[in-house]
């Protein structure tokens, strides 16, 4: 069998995680984590999910039962096949008028 090559892969999405409000109130947190390794995992084509520090503390703002409904990341995926996954940060830029 030959191996397949893995190249590098860098994607923003915004996720919605409006299945959550499904699950119990306790459990709201920890299910978007898991939607959102569920999402990445089939869009990145990988099994290795890192969620990054920054993105949890973004769904665990609000309390375990007040996550997101949406959330817009960045995921990054490495010739190992790790894929990372953290919040998307944009640049804002002012008009001056």
């Amino acid at each position: 069998m030959s191996e397949e090559k893995v190249e590098e892969l860098i994607r923003t999405y915004v996720i919605p995680l409006g299945r959550v409000m499904i699950s119990p109130r306790h459990k709201r947190a920890n299910r978007a984590i898991t939607l959102i390794k569920e999402f990445a995992a089939k869009h990145m084509k990988s099994s290795e999910i890192h969620i990054s520090p920054d993105l949890n503390l973004i769904l665990w703002k609000k309390g375990i039962r007040n996550p997101p409904r949406r959330v817009t990341v960045k995921m990054e995926r490495d010739e190992t096949g790790l894929v990372i996954v953290s919040p998307a940060t944009e640049e804002k830029t002012e008009k001056k008028e």
